[in-house]
């Protein structure tokens, strides 16, 4: 009888083995929506290998709870800002119950089932820790990571054999606080969404306090569930309830400084239009701020920089990891949309140039100086710039005569502005390597700073508070402090200063962001960029591993589809 046991537990055993190899080579499994997972078949098989493939969710006597685990994470994936669609959730709940009635020799069922228990579970595991589109393919030229810090199916495997099954988000999500403090607003936009009564206030001119209006008992409504009104008291008038009151005025301040508007009270068009936008988009922008946040690699602590492009903000950081960390922030100026945008990039701030050229690019050159040169040959000189056969700082003017301005039309010749009070840089240049050869610069045009929108540029980046930003890069530097960079940047002499140790830049773009106070404020996606990530989200795939990785090979078509 014990024979027969073993021969048929043998029988068993090869049966499994057999139907679960079988699916993991033909890379296709009928039951999920995305059948194909050749992206995934690398984990698949290592998850199963430890095993010695066998079924490792069915024919044990916690099958029922632990599968029930799992579809509750992926029906949950909504909180994550993640689509439950994508991992099967609702087809496999509904077809447990008959699988857990098969018989153990029902080998392909069990095994169909089985595994996609698993994909479904390492796809969103990964979607989690990644993130579901290649940024690279959209534009977003972020560093690749330098390796694998987490090993999804040992996970997988040592939180089913310790019941910890529920907590796996935690180990594998983004731990940046930003992420964080996302993932909190995300729940509280879902339940506003589904539950406040609509909003859409219509004015007929430009609404100052003290107005009146018939719709101002659903603004405070509309404003006190956003939080920008107190919940506590009101701040309609006993007296008058249609007066547009300073109290109410004061909250949609809030509401305009959070939506980068001009914090004035005063409701206009763009403010109007900007109440108007519905619920459910804010939901929407969170979900695309939390996926970007995933292409992120892990931070090294210490010093960083982040420009947040249509924030038109920039952050510095003593140290991003730490809670308490001393943060500076400014405003600043971008690329114009949508034909200078400012990149997308990674990059590390090496050198810092005090009083420098501006080497003009020849696209400026060609479109805007030459035609103003054909105008008025004392243009140069108006403007302090000079004729130079290459960029480099000890390179003699040439004079500007008929051959010169020939040469200059063949992209032969270079234009530069000396240092001084014209110079389009300013008094210092922040220079980090990059192919797009973008920086952050100071700018004589001081005025642009107090515009609520601010992409002016040609794609680098102006700051308004240069020698605050030269203090926060140079403070571990010997013989530099406030006093000596303010010499620095009075002084006619270009200097340049190699910084001891790079800090990190990032110039990165989404449209909800946490600031420094933790009010969570969003963004007119200038760029278009939002639309081009929903555009990409829309066609469900799996994320390869090798576009992830340095050293990985990446195809040219291998980007998003």
């Amino acid at each position: 009888m014990q024979a027969l046991l073993a021969e048929e537990t043998i029988n068993q055993e090869h049966g499994i083995a057999r139907e679960i190899s079988a699916i993991i080579a033909a890379k296709q499994h009928p039951y999920l929506m995305l059948s194909n997972f050749p992206n995934r078949t690398e984990d698949l098989e290592s998850i199963y290998t430890m095993s010695n493939h066998q079924l490792l969710w069915l024919g044990n006597a916690n099958a029922e709870k632990n599968i029930t685990d799992v579809l509750n994470l992926l029906a949950n994936a909504t909180s994550h800002g993640l689509n439950p669609k994508n991992y099967d959730a609702d087809p496999l709940r509904q077809k447990l119950l008959s699988i857990l009635k098969l018989k153990p020799d029902s080998y392909k069922e069990l095994a169909l089932y089985d595994t996609a228990i698993s994909i479904s579970l390492l796809r969103f595991l990964h979607d989690l820790h990644y993130g579901r589109v290649n940024p690279q393919g959209i534009n977003f030229n972020l560093k690749l990571r330098e390796k694998k810090l987490i090993d999804l199916p040992l996970l997988i495997k040592n939180s089913l054999a310790q019941n910890t099954l529920i907590q796996l988000p935690l180990s594998v999500e983004p731990t940046l606080k930003q992420y964080q403090k996302l993932k909190q607003a995300l729940a509280n936009y879902r339940q506003l969404a589904a539950t406040a009564q609509p909003f859409q206030l219509v004015i007929e001119k430009t609404l100052h306090p003290g107005d009146t209006h018939p719709q101002i008992a659903e603004l405070q409504r509309f404003l006190t569930i956003i939080g920008d009104l107190p919940k506590d008291k009101s701040a309609i008038s006993t007296e008058n309830p249609l007066l547009y009151t300073e109290a109410i005025a004061a909250g949609v301040k809030n509401f305009q400084k959070r939506h980068g508007l001009t914090a004035d009270g005063h409701i206009g068009k763009s403010s109007v239009s900007t109440l108007n936008v519905p619920l459910s988009q804010r939901v929407t922008q969170v979900e695309l701020a939390m996926e970007r946040l995933r292409w992120l690699p892990e931070f090294n602590g210490g010093a960083s920089i982040i420009v947040n492009i249509p924030a038109f903000q920039l952050w510095a950081f003593d140290d991003i990891d730490q809670a308490d960390a001393n943060i500076i922030n400014m405003r600043v100026v971008v690329g114009k949309a949508l034909k200078y945008q400012t990149p997308v990039l990674m990059a590390e701030m090496h050198f810092i140039d005090f009083m420098p050229y501006w080497n003009v690019p020849y696209s400026i050159i060609k479109n805007e100086i030459l035609p103003k040169l054909t105008r008025n040959s004392y243009y140069l000189d108006k403007e302090n710039m000079e004729v130079v056969s290459v960029f480099r700082d000890s390179e003699s003017p040439m004079a500007l005569n008929e051959e010169t301005m020939n040469l200059l039309k063949q992209g032969k010749l270079r234009i530069r502005q000396r240092p001084g009070d014209k110079n389009a840089l300013g008094k210092v240049k922040f220079i980090f390597p990059n192919k797009d050869d973008v920086y952050l610069h100071d700018t004589p045009a001081n005025a642009l700073f107090s515009q609520s929108r601010r992409d002016f540029s040609h794609g680098c980046v102006r700051v308004a508070a240069p020698q605050k930003l030269a203090e926060f890069a140079l403070k571990n530097q010997d013989n530099w402090n406030a006093e000596t960079i303010q010499q620095a940047m009075n002084t006619a002499k270009t200097q340049r200063v190699i910084l001891k140790k790079p800090i990190p830049v990032l110039f990165f773009y989404t449209t909800a962001f946490f600031d420094q106070n933790d009010n969570l404020e969003f963004y007119p996606d200038i760029y278009g960029h939002d639309a081009a990530l929903m555009e990409a989200l829309s066609k469900p795939d799996d994320l390869p591993d090798q576009l992830l990785f340095i050293g990985t090979n990446t195809a040219p078509g291998a980007l998003i589809k």
